[in-house]
């Protein structure tokens, strides 16, 4: 036996939108129609029976124009020329109906259809024609600068996604030479130990191609990828690198974009552990503070020079230490996928080396990468 669809309608909800969001501008239009019709035109009753008119009409008028449009084009475009036929229907119709109403919420005889007891209707119908020509002027300006605005966001992201691509054509070539000059010299003087580095670099070169076509990907996937990475790194650098990654199994499935951590780990080592003599150790680990994901990368190597500022401001460029590398980039990612609010900081750690600490709201996290929905709702 079949269920039966208890869901609401795609086109009921769209209409339950476009009402809550029109609501309050149309009550406001209808309290200044009721005091330009009581003291301007000087025509109808008292203020308050020209308001309760006024409401009738224009809350009639907004739900037959906004209905009628989401019935006959949904939340697409209407066309012109039968938008403009819809609201020479709809003035006359709510002005008719919108008296009636009135009148019976006011306990008066309904004598609104009778032309010799009706106070100027015709100028009724051309004023609710103009309110709502001008109404509908508006909110079709109001969403075509929502449109803009989306599409100035959507832009910005694709520039971001391009900076992406040049930070992860900056990265994989330095690491690629230098894995590829240690397997070179590897493969005469110890076979296995070039076979176990080029198993390795098979398995970060695959997770980096899954990476690099996403748009965002998840906690897991960016550790794996760091694992990756430090696996094949500690086959070239042997005993001077241990590593160790933390990642709660709860944070696992957190989405964000690719490539945060990548850069700052690979600052880490090549200019963190591999001038230092014995080495050290990179850790990598994610935690919850305060509604803010925050993401360390610390290192045990040479650290940073004493000199180093701590919280420079966004327009004043890294010291020339290396450490800058793809900095600047992580940084203006964070800001325009996540607000203000997120941040990068690079600092000294303890007892030696250097931290460098990603944070972001939790709740813009999860707002940028929440699962998109189609852009129409289509009826079923």
């Amino acid at each position: 036996m079949n269920q039966r669809d208890t869901s609401v309608p795609p086109r009921l909800l769209l209409l339950l939108r476009e009402l809550a969001s029109s609501l309050l501008p149309t009550l406001v239009i209808n309290l200044l129609c009721a005091l330009a019709v009581t003291y301007l035109m000087r025509i109808g009753g008292s203020f308050y029976e020209n308001l309760q008119v006024s409401m009738c009409i224009g809350l009639l008028a907004m739900l037959f124009i906004n209905g009628t449009r989401l019935a006959i084009w949904g939340d697409g475009p209407p066309n012109k020329l039968g938008f403009a036929v819809l609201i020479l229907v709809a003035a006359p119709v709510s002005v008719l109906l919108g008296r009636i109403l009135a009148s019976l919420l006011l306990g008066q005889p309904i004598l609104s259809l009778v032309p010799e007891h009706s106070d100027n209707i015709i100028a009724a119908i051309v004023l609710t024609f103009l309110v709502c020509f001008g109404a509908t002027l508006f909110f079709w300006n109001r969403q075509k600068l929502a449109a803009l605005e989306a599409h100035a966001s959507q832009v910005e992201k694709q520039a971001v996604q391009a900076q992406l691509q040049m930070l992860q054509a900056q990265i994989e070539p330095h690491m690629l030479f230098n894995t590829l000059a240690t397997l070179q010299s590897l493969i005469s003087t110890d076979p296995l130990q070039a076979e176990l580095m080029l198993n390795q670099l098979v398995q970060y070169l695959r997770t980096t191609l899954s990476a690099s076509r996403a748009d965002s990907t998840t906690l897991q996937k960016e550790f794996d990828l760091i694992k990756a990475y430090l696996g094949l790194m500690s086959l070239r650098m042997g005993m001077r690198l241990s590593y160790t990654l933390q990642l709660p199994e709860h944070l696992g499935r957190l989405r964000l974009a690719p490539m945060l951590l990548q850069p700052l780990v690979e600052n880490a080592i090549k200019h963190g552990l591999e001038p230092k003599v014995e080495g050290g150790n990179c850790t990598v680990r994610a935690a919850i503070h305060n509604d803010m994901l925050v993401l360390s990368v610390l290192d045990t190597g040479v650290g940073l020079p004493t000199s180093f500022s701590l919280n420079q401001p966004p327009a004043q460029k890294e010291p020339v230490i290396g450490m800058h590398f793809g900095l600047d980039n992580i940084r203006e990612r964070l800001v325009t996928l996540y607000g203000p609010l997120s941040e990068l900081i690079i600092t000294h750690n303890v007892p030696a080396g250097a931290m460098a600490q990603v944070t972001i709201p939790l709740k813009t996290l999860k707002a940028a990468h929440r699962p998109a929905k189609s852009s129409r709702l289509l009826d079923h």
